[in-house]
Formats: C-alpha cells, structure tokens, sequence
C-alpha cells in the first residue's frame, strides 16, 4: 500500500469514527433534543484543545450477530482538553451507537482515561447518556462497570469527579455518576433509575413517568441524586465549566484565584438590617452570604434538596471558598437527617480539596420527630 493510501485510509476510518451510529440515528437523537457526543464535547472544552483517544477501537463480541455490527470507537468518546486553560479528562458517551451501552471495550475505554486522569493530577468529566450494560456482551460487560467503579473510589478525593447526565441512564449506568463528586442533569431529556416504569408496574403495579421516576428535578428535589438540574444540555455544560472554575485540578494543587475588583475592605450597610431583631422572624441566609463574599461569585449547590441547609462556593478577595449556612426561611433552620447529608458530603469535598470554608451560623438544633429518629439522625446528624 503506498503512502498516498495509507493516509487516504486513515482519513477514511477517522471520518467513520464521528459518524457514530449513522446518520439516521443521528438525526433521531437530535429529533429528541439532544446534542450528539462530540457537539457536547465542543460545548464543554475550550475550541480546538480536544484530542481523542482510541478513535478506532471496537468491540470483540461475536455472538448474537454482533460480529457484523462494529463501529469505531464503540459508543463512547474518549480523551482530553482544557477548560479556561486547564487540562481535563473527558468521555462522551454515545446514545447512536447501540444505545451507549458498556460493553468491554468501550469500558476499557473510560478506564484509560480515568487512570491517566489519576496519573496527571487532573479532573475527570463524565458526558454519560447509556441505556446500561450490553446484554449481547454479558456478564463481560458487568466487569467492565465493575473496574469503572474502582476508579471511581480510587480516584475519590484525589482528582475531582463531574457528571453530567443527559440522556436516559439506566441500571448500571447510574452507579457510576452516583460515585462522582457531582451530578448536573438536563431537565425534559436526561433521566437516572435503577430500574424503569415498566418494570416496577410489573413487580410492584405502580405506575410512574419516565420524567417522575427519574427526571432532572426529580432527583434535584426528592432524592438529592442531582446537584444541578439545568433547563437544557448546553446550559448543563456551563454549570460543568463553571464548577471546575471554583475547584482545583487535584487534592494537592491550591483552587484556582481570580482577579476581583470586589475590594476586601468594603462595607455593607443593609448587612445589619438582614437578619431580624426578633428571633422568630425568618429570613433568607442567602441574603447574607452575597453581600459578605465577592460580588457576583455566589454559586449554589444542592439548591433544591434539603433547602434547611445551603451549601454552595463563592470567593472571598478571588479565593476560592466553600460556604455552609443554615436557612432559617426553611423549617426554621433546623438539621434533619438530608441536610446533614448535604452538608457533611460537601464539607468532606471542600476538606479533600483545600477549599476553605466559610460557615453561617443560625440553628435552634435538630428536627424532633418520630421520623426523624426512625430515620437515624443520630447516626447522619453525627
């Protein structure tokens, strides 16, 4: 094979690796609101820094006629590039080919890049939009969740973990995200569930929405599974970038600082009117933390579930910090046993990452109640 063909194929298979699943899939996908994999990667890293990784690879299964259904890069894409000039590892996974199933080599896949995310000290993104594991590959395909979720303990507190769920994820495809540091969800078109609607009407005869089970809001409200429940993708891989702009690249780097016109020595005159004289009287802690941190760095987390506590990151003189305060606007104040989750889980994070905290006080003490200690606040309030 001469030079010349050598690199007409190699421009021939790199053109169908971004063809995904074909064009009819692709437009399916878009059909239903949703980006592709690679057009969320050109949202989430700076223009022109992605460089992937294992383009060509392709799944070994020959059973079920699988050995006539091979796609380069096996439903997922993997590599990395830059947010705001910093280096993250990313995979997309890709709901054309074969419903972004895990199959062996595309877990293979996210591992590598998990493992190098580990070895260079940067964040690992997760674009995750899979029906699960692929049942053509078996229990095969369940080894390869089982060595993600290794990663995923291993890389815990070293690196900082983000996923973003934007499509229908299903089974083991939640376990993983739900391993990760935070969750951001697309509202209308990305969905969590160990098991679906159809299934639980089979074994329990409840009948529940897709959207009810396991929408956005859903887990930003009832479960406390999503940190973010955004209006659509795009504005989903804002809040990612956005995040990442507060943390640093791993537990031994400082956080990143900016540059703020917000002078330290400024006062606040309205400050003194915030909180009420009467100590019955709420008021929103909120309201507070934005005029003490610099303007316009308030950023929340968690906002809809446990609304008692709020926990989020700001800066103070462009330092990154993480902010804890009780809400007395909300069961005044007081802790319950979700909140002291929320709470716990994100003063445990800012600690792994040498983020400061910055903590607002106001709490008469813990919930009382029959469901509360049924529920073991003894044990989460601890």
């Amino acid at each position: 094979m001469a030079v010349d063909e050598r690199v007409e194929e190699l421009r021939r298979r790199k053109a169908l690796s971004k063809m995904g699943g074909g064009k009819e899939r692709v437009r399916a996908q878009r059909a239903k609101g949703k980006l592709t994999a690679r057009e969320r990667l050109d949202l989430l890293l700076d223009p022109g820094s992605f460089v992937e990784t294992d383009p060509f690879v392709e799944h070994r299964t020959t059973d079920f006629g699988m050995d006539k259904k091979r796609i380069p890069g096996d439903g997922v894409v993997t590599g990395h590039g830059s947010i705001d000039g910093r280096t993250v590892f990313v995979f997309s996974q890709d709901f054309t080919v074969f419903g972004g199933s895990l199959g062996e080599m595309h877990a293979n896949k996210i591992v590598k890049v998990m493992d190098l995310a580990m070895k260079v000290g940067a964040p690992v993104v997760g674009l995750n939009d899979s029906g699960g594991a692929r049942i053509q590959e078996g229990v095969i395909s369940l080894g390869g969740y089982a060595e993600i979720f290794f990663r995923n303990v291993l890389a815990s507190g070293v690196v900082p973990q983000i996923s973003a769920i934007l499509g229908p994820c299903a089974g083991g495809a939640v376990y993983s995200p739900a391993m990760t540091d935070f969750i951001v969800m697309a509202k209308g078109t990305s969905n969590m569930f160990i098991t679906g609607p159809e299934v639980i009407k089979a074994v329990t005869g409840e009948e529940v929405s897709f959207e009810e089970l396991g929408g956005a809001m859903t887990h930003a409200e009832k479960s406390g599974v999503a940190h973010f429940a955004e209006d659509d993708e795009k504005a989903a891989l804002r809040v990612v970038r956005k995040l990442l702009s507060y943390i640093p690249s791993n537990n031994v780097d400082d956080p990143p600082i900016v540059r703020t016109d917000d002078e330290a020595s400024r006062m606040d005159p309205e400050l003194v009117a915030v909180v009420p004289r009467e100590p019955d009287k709420p008021y929103d802690m909120r309201d507070v933390i934005t005029r003490v941190v610099d303007r316009g760095s308030w950023f929340e987390v968690h906002e809809h579930w446990a609304q008692n506590i709020v926990v989020g990151f700001a800066r103070l003189e462009g330092y990154p910090v993480g902010v804890v305060g009780n809400q007395p606007k909300v069961l005044a104040g007081t802790l319950d046993i979700n909140s002291s989750i929320k709470a716990a889980r994100f003063v445990r994070f800012c600690d792994a990452f040498n983020i400061g905290l910055l903590t607002f006080v106001d709490v008469p003490g813990f919930l009382p109640g029959i469901e509360q200690e049924y529920g073991g606040i003894i044990r989460n309030g601890a």
